[in-house]
């Protein structure tokens, strides 16, 4: 298991500040988001020299980039942001040989106008589903022609919202660039903690073989509810990395959802400290 942690958990004037606290705290991989390089807007591409920057200082600090972010909402009720979004992910994915990776983290996103992390019961419908496969479908090409990796999150408030749906989705897009990004806390649906162990054996089962990388956040009840720092929850995480090291011994662990001031105690957590 490698400790990592999610981009601005640390948040720095500069790329080099920002690394030094998280070699800090004895971490050396990261989740990157191009927001710890300055970077917001991506749309015009990523110059070579940016690029160059970041590759630089993650190697001067010894830090892996594990994936980089290209998130966005991959059902958006607005077409057009959908094609906005595989527009992005293009620039993304042009980028990564660059920037030293060859995964992009995502999330399958959902029908709430307002948010790409918030529930809609439109998220169910068969309309969301066929929307999912046609820009998953596209983003897998994208991905072909880079040659990289696309990791997506299982998550309650989106359209693949359970271990069964991602191992759905993995199977109709059937496509080697196509794998999961495991993060236990959020898969667990109102009513459904009082099975975590059940729940949390058959995801492994279903997903196993497909993790890329893993998140270590909590929760402190079911539903759209793992927004807390490691350990600090009601996730059975002796069971959650019993599991990770069973099916992806060394695997990446990023945490997130944590304060800046939690991050030295979620290391020694995680560590059995």
């Amino acid at each position: 298991m490698q400790i990592g942690v999610m981009s601005r958990t640390f948040s720095r004037p500069t790329l080099e500040e920002e690394l030094d606290a998280v070699v800090s705290h004895g971490m050396h991989c990261m989740q990157f988001d191009l927001s710890s390089a300055g970077r917001v807007r991506i749309a015009d591409g990523i110059e070579a020299d940016l690029c160059d920057r970041i590759r630089t200082e993650l190697a001067s600090h010894n830090v892996t980039m594990v994936a980089i972010n290209g998130l966005f909402n991959m059902i958006d009720p607005d077409v057009e942001k959908r094609r906005n979004g595989l527009e992005r992910l293009r620039v993304v994915a042009s980028a990564c040989e660059a920037l030293g990776t060859s995964v992009i983290a995502l999330c399958t996103g959902s029908r709430n106008p307002r948010s790409m992390w918030l529930s809609h019961p439109d998220n169910n419908t068969p309309e969301a589903w066929n929307d999912l496969i046609d820009c998953m479908t596209q983003a897998v090409q994208i991905a072909d022609e880079h040659n990289v990796t696309l990791a997506f999150e299982p998550e309650v408030s989106n359209v693949v919202d359970s271990a069964r749906k991602a191992r759905r989705l993995l199977d109709e897009v059937a496509s080697p660039r196509l794998r999961v990004v495991m993060d236990a806390a959020n898969i667990f649906h109102t009513g459904e903690l009082p099975k975590m162990r059940e729940i949390l054996d058959e995801a492994f089962q279903l997903l196993g073989e497909d993790i890329s990388f893993a998140h270590a956040k909590d929760l402190d009840h079911d539903g759209e509810a793992g927004h807390l720092a490691a350990g600090t929850g009601l996730l059975d995480y002796q069971q959650y990395l019993s599991l990770l090291n069973e099916f992806v011994p060394n695997v990446p662990l990023i945490l997130h959802g944590l304060s800046e001031q939690q991050v030295a105690g979620c290391v020694s957590f995680l560590q059995g400290e």
